[in-house]
């Protein structure tokens, strides 16, 4: 088993013979043998997931919320409240656990949201456990940006697929000046 320290999304398979380890250039890796599985995300708040298999082969591994730093997942019954209803600009972006584009953009995604702080807030919303609101808001690729003002969406605000953080900051601050939040 081996213990894995990234800043990326992590994929642990223990079933495979030999280990197969790869990472890019942008995460940083630490492995060592141990008799259970600990992976650690040193994201902005650090998480903990120990597994034991036992012995046995563990191929199974509990899905649970998408968390993040400074930004929080919602759903459907969270919406209305915590978008439509909020007194500053929200930034919703869609984004599904199995989505390669959306594991990309995180990081920068977490950066931002602590570099906005009060101006504006960001959420996510998980396409797979939120299909009417998929459906509401004609999600058609992942990830999905969406800025939201005064409980309406911002016209000409959305926007589709990976981009650098250079650019999700130009595209962000571009829609904070259409709509005068400075």
């Amino acid at each position: 088993m081996d213990s894995i320290v990234s800043s990326s999304t992590i994929l642990i398979r223990s079933y495979l013979t030999p280990p197969v380890r790869s990472c890019s250039s942008a995460t940083s890796v630490s492995v060592k043998p141990l008799s259970s599985v600990q992976v650690t995300s040193v994201a902005a708040n650090r998480h903990l997931l120990s597994l034991s298999s036992g012995g046995r082969k563990t191929n199974k591994f509990s899905s649970s919320a998408i968390r993040c730093g400074g930004i929080k997942e919602i759903g459907e019954s969270e919406f209305s409240s915590t978008v439509l209803e909020s007194d500053r600009p929200v930034l919703v972006e869609f984004v599904a656990t199995w989505c390669g584009p959306c594991k990309l953009i995180y990081p920068a995604m977490e950066a931002l949201s602590q570099e906005y702080g009060d101006k504006l807030t960001i959420v996510k919303i998980d396409h797979d456990a939120n299909p009417k609101l998929i459906a509401d808001f004609k999600v058609y690729g992942l990830p999905h940006f969406i800025l939201f003002k005064d409980g309406k969406e911002v016209p000409g605000s959305r926007r589709e697929g990976a981009i650098t953080k250079a650019k999700l900051k130009e595209y962000i601050d571009g829609l904070l000046n259409s709509i005068s939040v400075a």
